[in-house]
């Protein structure tokens, strides 16, 4: 794990002791803190004790704590603590913060950061995987993977590559990253946010903690995030804030398997510029594009059976995550949209307006969960719509329906707490349904048999 002396004899508070909460307690104990944590649940508070203090912040003196780290899903826009916290003048950070007061006594390494409201786990996870196709020593984390602090310490020229949510970044006040990025900024998670702009504001905090010599690259291809690029090259210096150049790459998509679809030319560009700037050569960023086998849930070629691919997009939990997957299957030369698409679940928005401009590319939607209803109504004047309310039904009849050439696929456009425990359930459940309808038997498309993982996302 990764520790630090710049934490001993200080007084910390955790609050919420899932993975990164534990991480962080963990990490201060052995780095010699003094250390009180709190969860509303009795076991994962049982191996701390005899070790930390156990105690509600909500019901204890918190003056004299140098640190409230809390977890991210904490909502400190309603939460009491945050007022609490703010009388006794204790700062209210999070586990990235500690990792960025410790990274002077860390050997020599390089950090890249990686936000936006959709594509930031695909493009953390190929950064990762171009590093360590090229022999970078790398470790991936933050809003993916392991909690960083859980980690072991790089050796020196290590690059720890980190997914950051805007939550993440709330809770962050000094980690200056040697490459970052800002893949776009769309409406999301507004109930923690006084408005857009102050959410677009919570990405844009990435970028400002880096110096002005410092790389970054931008998608721009919205507004938010282009306002966000002009500011950053006013402070800059030449060239240290730029927008990504699709056109460099895009003449290689098609050797991509992983990395089909506008929005993965967007990912694969960005990611490829952050490597670039690390050292990697024009050739080892091509290897790596090739050979990349994407996430889990995203995006995720599942099998191919009698022509007809499946993928798993369960991890589209909203209309504009949902967008570029419609939008990477044009229909066939014959003018004939290709893809079956399941859909529903706890609508986040009333709309499928950012799926709007790529109906064409339907042939058929299948509706489930609570928001099946109002999703059929919205697609049933531009494309045959079966309303099936449950996962298994909707599989049944895409996989009746669909022919050669044609794609099968769960990109919901919806959070899954309706039905599903979690999105990686929810794409499990679609892998398994797939399998018992004996369709994993074909080779898949790239011309290796088809693979059926248990892979959960990170």
């Amino acid at each position: 794990m990764i520790t630090a002396r710049a934490f001993a004899a200080k007084r910390y508070m955790v609050l919420g002791l899932a993975r990164s909460g534990m991480a962080v307690a963990e990490s201060l104990l052995e780095s010699g803190a003094d250390v009180t944590v709190w969860d509303r649940r009795g076991e994962p508070r049982r191996p701390l004790e005899g070790r930390a203090t156990i105690a509600d912040p909500l019901e204890i003196d918190l003056v004299g704590f140098d640190a409230i780290i809390v977890s991210p899903g904490v909502p400190l826009n309603t939460h009491p603590l945050t007022e609490r916290a703010a009388k006794a003048g204790v700062p209210i950070i999070g586990d990235i913060e500690l990792f960025a007061l410790a990274r002077s006594e860390l050997p020599p390494h390089r950090v890249v950061g990686i936000t936006g409201t959709n594509g930031k786990s695909t493009t953390t996870a190929l950064v990762h995987h171009l590093l360590a196709e090229a022999g970078v020593p790398t470790r991936m984390g933050g809003n993916i993977g392991l909690p960083i602090l859980a980690e072991d310490p790089l050796p020196e020229g290590g690059v720890y590559v980190l997914e950051l949510s805007s939550y993440q970044i709330d809770l962050t006040r000094s980690l200056a990253c040697e490459a970052a990025a800002l893949i776009n900024i769309t409406p999301d998670h507004l109930d923690r946010y006084d408005g857009f702009a102050a959410y677009a504001f919570s990405k844009g905090r990435l970028l400002a903690m880096q110096g002005s010599g410092q790389f970054a690259v931008f998608g721009c291809a919205d507004a938010p995030t282009s306002a966000v690029q002009q500011a950053e090259t006013a402070r800059r210096a030449p060239g240290r804030a730029v927008c990504v150049d699709l056109d460099a790459w895009s003449s290689h998509q098609s050797e991509w398997p992983s990395l089909q679809g506008p929005h993965n030319l967007q990912n694969a560009a960005i990611a490829a510029a952050l490597v670039q700037e690390l050292g990697l050569t024009h050739d080892q960023v091509l290897q790596g594009l090739a050979s990349f086998g994407g996430l889990p849930h995203r995006m995720e070629r599942i099998a191919t059976s009698n022509g007809i691919l499946f993928i798993n997009d369960s991890k589209a939990t909203n209309p504009a995550s949902t967008a570029p997957a419609l939008a990477a299957y044009a229909p066939a030369d014959d003018g004939t949209p290709r893809i079956h698409w399941i859909c529903g679940g706890l609508a986040k928005e009333d709309n499928l307006d950012d799926c709007a401009p790529f109906f064409g590319n339907v042939a058929r939607a299948y509706t489930i969960g609570e928001a099946g209803v109002m999703f059929a109504e919205i697609l049933e004047p531009n494309i045959p719509v079966d309303r099936c309310e449950l996962m298994a039904e909707a599989v049944r009849r895409a996989v009746a329906n669909a022919r050669d050439g044609d794609v099968v696929m769960l990109s919901p456009a919806c959070a899954s707490f309706d039905q599903f425990r979690d999105y990686e359930v929810r794409g499990d459940t679609f892998r398994e349904l797939v399998i018992e309808l004996g369709c994993g038997g074909d080779r898949s498309t790239d011309g290796k048999p088809s693979e059926f993982n248990g892979r959960s996302a990170a």
